[in-house]
C-alpha cells in the first residue's frame, strides 16, 4: 500500500509541477477591479470561505466605486503557491508562514512580496499512528511523515524548529529525510487507514481532528507548545499589486476583517459556511466542536510569527534578517498590531 502512496505522492507532485510549470510565463498585469486568490486545504482558510460565500470583496469594492471580479484557485503546497504568485498568475497567495518568509527573502528589494494579513491563530498537530513514537526523537528510518511541501511548508519549518530545539541548530534538518509531500486530505486518509510506512502527518484542522478520532492516532507535537499561540497561515501579495490596485486591495482587507469578525462571533454560521463552500464531508457538530476550540482565534492580526522568522535566518534558510514582524507584513491600517 505504501507503494501506492508513493505513486500518489509522485502523481500529485507531477500535478503540482505541471500547474506551477504552466504558470512560468508571466501573466498580464491585473487591472484595478480584478483579484485572483489562491487558497489551500483546511479550516485555516475559513475566512476566505466566508469572504467568498458572502461576496464581501465585491461589497467593499462597490463602496470604493468599482466592480471587482474575483477568481478563486486551490493549490497544494507552499512551493506551488509561491510559483503562482511570482509568475503573475495570482494576486493573493494563501500559505504558511514558512513559504511567506521564503518568498519575502527571495523577492527582497525586487518584487517585495509581503504578508497582507493572518488567517487566524490555530494549533497544528504532528500526529502518528505508530505507538512507539511518543516524541519527535522516536521517529526512525522506518517512518515517513507527510507534509504539504517538503522543506518549504510551514509544517516542515515547524518540524525543523522542533528538531533544533531537541538536538541543536546544526541538526535542524535531522528529520527532513523522513518527510514526503502529500496534500492533507490524502495524508489524513492514509494515516487513518494505517498499514503503511506513512506513520506521521504534520496536519492542520479539520484533518488533524478527524485523524484523532481514530484511537490508533495520537499527538506527538502541538505547535502551541512549541511556539505559543501563533498564526501559521497567512495571505501575501507583491508590492506592485498593492500599489497598482489600491481600491481592490483595500476592499480585500476590509472583506477579510469583516469575515474574521463574523467567524469569531458566530461559530455556527462559520461552520455552515465552511461546509457549504468546500463541500467537505464532515459532521456539522464535529466541525463546530473543532472551531469552538478556545485555542482557535479567527483574526487578521498576526501572532507569534517572528520566532520562526528569526529561526529561519539563524539556520540560513533566509538571507535577510527581519528585525520584527513589520518587515515582512505590509503596514496598513489593518491589521494594527502583531508579532
Amino acid at each position: 500500500m505504501f507503494k501506492r502512496i508513493n505513486r500518489l505522492a509522485a502523481t500529485i507532485g507531477l500535478g503540482v509541477s505541471l500547474v506551477a510549470g504552466s504558470l512560468v510565463a508571466p501573466a498580464a498585469a491585473q487591472a484595478e477591479g480584478e483579484i485572483r486568490i489562491a487558497e489551500q486545504f483546511g479550516i485555516v482558510y475559513l475566512l476566505l470561505n466566508v469572504v467568498r460565500d458572502q461576496h464581501l470583496i465585491e461589497k467593499y469594492g462597490k463602496q470604493e466605486g468599482i466592480d471587482i471580479k474575483v477568481d478563486w484557485m486551490q493549490l497544494s503546497g507552499g512551493s506551488a503557491v509561491n510559483d503562482a504568485l511570482l509568475s503573475g498568475s495570482i494576486d493573493i497567495a494563501g500559505a504558511g508562514v514558512g513559504p511567506l518568509l521564503t518568498i519575502w527573502d527571495r523577492t527582497h528589494g525586487r518584487q517585495n512580496v509581503k504578508a497582507v494579513a493572518s488567517l487566524g491563530n490555530f494549533p497544528y498537530y504532528l500526529l502518528s499512528n505508530n505507538p512507539n513514537v511518543k516524541t519527535i526523537a522516536d521517529f526512525t528510518e522506518k517512518d515517513r511523515i507527510a507534509v504539504p511541501a517538503v522543506g518549504v511548508s510551514v509544517q516542515s519549518r515547524f518540524l525543523q524548529y522542533a528538531a533544533a530545539k531537541q538536538w541543536g541548530d546544526k541538526s535542524f534538518d535531522r528529520l527532513d529525510k523522513y518527510t514526503i509531500a502529500l496534500p492533507h486530505p490524502d495524508a489524513s486518509a492514509a494515516l487513518i487507514a494505517g498499514g503503511t510506512e506513512l506513520s506521521g502527518h504534520f496536519s492542520n484542522p479539520p484533518f488533524q481532528d478527524q485523524e484523532l478520532a481514530n484511537p490508533n492516532v495520537h499527538v506527538v507535537l502541538n505547535t502551541n507548545d512549541l511556539l505559543g499561540p501563533n498564526s501559521p497561515t497567512v495571505l501575501f501579495a507583491t508590492e506592485k499589486f498593492r500599489e497598482k490596485n489600491p481600491k481592490t486591495y483595500k476592499a480585500f482587507i476590509e472583506a477579510l476583517a469583516e469575515a474574521a469578525d463574523f467567524a469569531q462571533k458566530d461559530k455556527g454560521a462559520a461552520a455552515d459556511t465552511y461546509i457549504r463552500v468546500t463541500g467537505a464531508k464532515i459532521d456539522r457538530a464535529a466541525l463546530l466542536k473543532i472551531i469552538d476550540n478556545p485555542q482557535f482565534e479567527f483574526s487578521i492580526t498576526p501572532k507569534g510569527t517572528y520566532p520562526l522568522a528569526e529561526f529561519m535566518y539563524r539556520i540560513g534558510a533566509i538571507k535577510n534578517k527581519p528585525e520584527s514582524w513589520k518587515d515582512y507584513f505590509f503596514q496598513d491600517e489593518k491589521p494594527l498590531q502583531g508579532s
